[in-house]
C-alpha cells in the first residue's frame, strides 16, 4: 500500500513538472498574456463550482453553525465572569465566609465601634442609651478628621482623650512628650478610654504607622485635628467637633451607645456594586502561576473568589466559589491577595465593596 501511494505521488509530481516545462515557453514570450489566461481560467473553475446545487446553502449553513457556537462561547463566559474592573503569602487559614445577602439598613449611623449589640445609643464609646451631656434629650451630632499627607490609611488605634484644646495627634502618642496632650473637641460623656497603645481610627483595619491621607494634624482623610472622615476637631464622619454626622450639636442625656451602625452611610458597611459612586480601580492584577502537579495532570479550568475590596485598599474576606485542583486554588488566592486598586467611593467617603474575581488556568 505504501508502495502504490508514493508511486501515485511521483507520477503527480512528474506530471505537474511536465505542465511546468510546457508553460514555460508561453510563460517567457508573453508573461502578461499568461497571467490573464490563468486568471480566467481559474475565475471560470470558480464559477463553475459555485454553480453546482446546494453548495451556496451548505455554505450559508456552515457559516450560520459557526456563528451560534462563537456567541454562545461569548454569552457563557460574560454570565460565568467575574468583575475585575478588581497578602502576599497563600494564607488558606485566613479565608473567611462572606455573606452577599443585602442587609436592611437603619436610618441611624453609629461611629463608636467595639460595645454589645444590645447597646442602643447611637454614638459614643460605651455602653449606655444616652447620647452626652446636653440639658434636654437630642440627638448627638458632629465629627473630625485630620491626616499628615500620609499615602497610608489611617492606622487603628484609640481616639484621644477629650480635650478643649486639641492638639495635633502623634500616632506613638508617648514618643514625643514634649508636644501637647493631643485631644479631642467631644463630649466627655461620650469618650471611653479604650485598650489601645497608640492613637488611631478604631474602624480603620490598616496597622501600618499612618495618620492617613488628610491634612491638619489629626487622623483621617479630611482636614483638622479630629479623628475619621469628617471635618474638624472631633470623631466620626461629621462637622466642626463632636461626634455623629453632621454638624456639631451636643445630644443628651447619658454615654452613649457603642454598637456598628448598618445605615446607608455607615462606612464600615460593605456596599455592593450599585450601592457606590465610584467603583473600586484595578492598578495591577498579577495572573496566578501554573503549579506542575496540575501541569502534569492536565488540569484546566477557572478559579472564582468573591472577595471585598476594602477601603484601606487591601482584598479580604476572600471566599472561594468555584475551586480547582492541585493547588491551583491556592494559586490564584495568593494573586488575589496582590491585587492593588484604588477603592470605591460612596459620595466622598471611600468604602469598601463586594467583587467578584475569575482566574483561567489554560495549558498551550
Amino acid at each position: 500500500t505504501e508502495e502504490s501511494v508514493l508511486r501515485r505521488l511521483a507520477s503527480q509530481v512528474t506530471f505537474q513538472l511536465e505542465r511546468a516545462q510546457l508553460a514555460w515557453p508561453r510563460f517567457k514570450s508573453n508573461p502578461k498574456l499568461f497571467l490573464e489566461t490563468g486568471l480566467s481560467e481559474l475565475l471560470q473553475a470558480l464559477r463553475r463550482t459555485f454553480a453546482r446545487p446546494y453548495l451556496r446553502h451548505g455554505l450559508l449553513v456552515a457559516i450560520a453553525i459557526v456563528v451560534c457556537v462563537i456567541l454562545s462561547v461569548t454569552l457563557w463566559e460574560r454570565r460565568h465572569a467575574g468583575n475585575t474592573d478588581d497578602g502576599d503569602a497563600i494564607d488558606l487559614t485566613s479565608t473567611r465566609m462572606i455573606d452577599l445577602r443585602e442587609t436592611q439598613p437603619s436610618n441611624d449611623s453609629q461611629p463608636g465601634v467595639g460595645g454589645s449589640q444590645n447597646a442602643n445609643g447611637r454614638v459614643g464609646f460605651a455602653n449606655g442609651r444616652g447620647e452626652g451631656s446636653g440639658p434636654t434629650p437630642a440627638r448627638a451630632q458632629g465629627g473630625g478628621s485630620g491626616g499628615n499627607h500620609s499615602e497610608l490609611a489611617a492606622s487603628i488605634g484609640r481616639p484621644p482623650v477629650p480635650s478643649e484644646i486639641p492638639a495635633p495627634i502623634t500616632r506613638v502618642y508617648d514618643r514625643l512628650p514634649s508636644l501637647p496632650v493631643a485631644g479631642l473637641d467631644i463630649d466627655p460623656v461620650l469618650f471611653k478610654q479604650l485598650p489601645y497603645p497608640d492613637y488611631g481610627d478604631l474602624r480603620s483595619k490598616s496597622t501600618a504607622t499612618s495618620n492617613g491621607p488628610g491634612q491638619g494634624g489629626g487622623i483621617g482623610t479630611k482636614k483638622g485635628l479630629g479623628d475619621g472622615d469628617g471635618d474638624g476637631n472631633g470623631f466620626g464622619a461629621g462637622r466642626d467637633a463632636n461626634m455623629g454626622t453632621g454638624d456639631n450639636t451636643r445630644g443628651c442625656c447619658g454615654p452613649g451607645g457603642s454598637k456598628n451602625g448598618n445605615s446607608g452611610n455607615d462606612i464600615e458597611r460593605i456596599f455592593r456594586q450599585p450601592e457606590v459612586t465610584v467603583r473600586a480601580r484595578v492598578i495591577s492584577k498579577p495572573e496566578p502561576q501554573y503549579t506542575e502537579e496540575a501541569r502534569k495532570a492536565g488540569i484546566t479550568g477557572t478559579v472564582i473568589l468573591s472577595v471585598v475590596f476594602d477601603r484601606t485598599g487591601q482584598v479580604t474576606n476572600i471566599r472561594t466559589v468555584q475551586t480547582l485542583c492541585c493547588g491551583l486554588t491556592e494559586k490564584a488566592i495568593a494573586a488575589a491577595r496582590q491585587i492593588r486598586f484604588i477603592p470605591a467611593m460612596r459620595g466622598n467617603q471611600v468604602v469598601s465593596t463586594y467583587m467578584q474575581l475569575q482566574y483561567n488556568f489554560n495549558l498551550y
